[in-house]
């Protein structure tokens, strides 16, 4: 395991942290709880590491980013994960809103196409020995009908519309959050909910986030 010391927010950054979060609309207090306890501070590398506690979204390796922390507050407060679920992420990026969910679901999986990301949160993971979480390489617009049906999915990057191949690995009663845009600066963030009787979409918030990309990357 790699013993890397994680660096600590300090009492008056945290309580600017959560005061960020609530803002926002953050209100839940399991993901407030789940918030406080993941130090974005371990996901946030070199240049920007000492903005990490800011409530803005930070390049991250393979030309990717890390979501400002409001916004993933309001995912995770979307997706409503309970302590039974089993959830699925798209996009790992830097390990963060995983490594979140993993304080509130019983499993998480979660899969991105560039490798070098998967390898760098896996090592955060086992930092913070956290032993709910499988990180997978692959293509995450297929999603991982080897473990489906989940009960939560989550889409860490913007597809034109909801992926039908997630949407065919949500159980009956799962919900699912991902933006959706057909460009980078028009972007909604969606909660599906899936019924016995269909699909139910509830629009969340303006967002901007990477394309959901097929295939694997070259890093």
């Amino acid at each position: 395991m790699n013993m890397m010391a994680p660096p600590m927010m300090d009492a008056e950054r945290t309580m600017q942290f959560l005061f960020a979060l609530r803002s926002k609309g953050v209100t839940d207090k399991r993901v407030l709880e789940a918030m406080e306890k993941i130090d974005r501070g371990l996901f946030v590398r070199g240049h920007f590491a000492g903005r990490a506690y800011e409530d803005l979204p930070l390049p991250i390796a393979c030309g990717q980013t890390i979501s400002q922390p409001g916004i993933v507050g309001l995912m995770t407060q979307a997706l409503d994960v309970q302590p039974r679920d089993k959830v699925l992420e798209v996009g790992t990026g830097s390990g963060y809103q995983a490594a979140i969910l993993s304080q509130l679901a019983r499993r998480v999986y979660t899969i991105d196409r560039h490798r070098r990301l998967v390898h760098e949160a896996r090592e955060v993971f086992e930092a913070l020995d956290l032993t709910n979480v499988t990180t997978i390489v692959g293509d995450g617009s297929f999603g991982l009908p080897d473990q489906a049906p989940f009960d939560r999915i989550v889409v860490t990057a913007a597809a034109e519309d909801p992926p039908g191949p997630l949407l065919a690995q949500l159980r009956t009663g799962g919900i699912m959050v991902v933006p959706v845009g057909q460009s980078d600066t028009v972007q909604s963030l969606i909660k599906v909910t899936k019924t016995e009787s269909g699909l139910e979409y509830e629009e969340l918030a303006p967002v901007r986030f990477v394309p959901l990309v097929e295939g694997l990357g070259q890093d």
